[in-house]
């Protein structure tokens, strides 16, 4: 977890895995990177929020791997969900309290992605999630969750870096950093006070 920048009750705080999702941010903004993974988002984001004071709000910028064909660009996220939790199972396993339910963001579209602690890189399990969500993180469901539970809203927007399938490790190396100019432009179009 690095937080760059003060958070402040009157701006908000710009929210990314690591610095080469953030390399071309020019912005006097804060910005937290929070490291890779679920478990790094959620603590990094909730230590953060925690802390004080908070900001007007979240904005999460980061790579997605694209799970079905055509998926390309910068896209606005409308509902997340975790594809390495079974709900379901644990439902049927506790008191039938459901756990890791979707969780639907303001200002999103119906764009979904999915989140999980896998890079995915294989085509059974691109094909397997593609039934679920057009896009897949690492990060998304655990900040959505993070913010919910802290009241703070949440803008999440994700630049696609690979299509999710064999290479896409090689793939998203090569990407980061075109995707990050990217984030980076619709970061300095679309955030009131990016710079001030």
């Amino acid at each position: 977890m690095e937080l760059l920048g003060d958070i402040t009750p009157d701006r908000p705080l710009l929210v990314l895995a690591v610095k080469e999702e953030a390399q071309f941010l020019d912005t006097s903004l804060p910005v937290l990177l929070t490291g890779i993974g679920k478990v790094n988002a959620a603590t990094a984001l909730a230590t953060a929020l925690a802390r004080g004071p908070r900001p007007t709000g979240v904005v999460n910028l980061g790579t997605a791997g694209a799970l079905r064909a055509g998926w390309t660009g910068t896209h606005v996220v409308g509902t997340v969900v975790q594809h390495d939790l079974d709900g379901e199972a644990l439902a049927r396993l506790t008191t039938g309290e459901t756990f890791g339910a979707p969780i639907s963001l303001p200002d999103g579209g119906d764009v979904v992605l999915a989140t999980g602690d896998a890079f995915i890189s294989d085509e059974a399990s691109r094909a397997r999630l593609a039934e679920r969500a057009p896009l897949v993180d690492m990060e998304g469901y655990a900040l959505a969750a993070a913010a919910e539970l802290a009241g703070v809203p949440l803008r999440m927007v994700k630049h696609v870096s690979d299509e999710a399938g064999a290479g896409a490790d090689r793939t998203w190396r090569e990407s980061v950093a075109a995707c990050s100019r990217e984030l980076a432009d619709w970061a300095a179009a679309h955030i009131p006070a990016y710079r001030l």
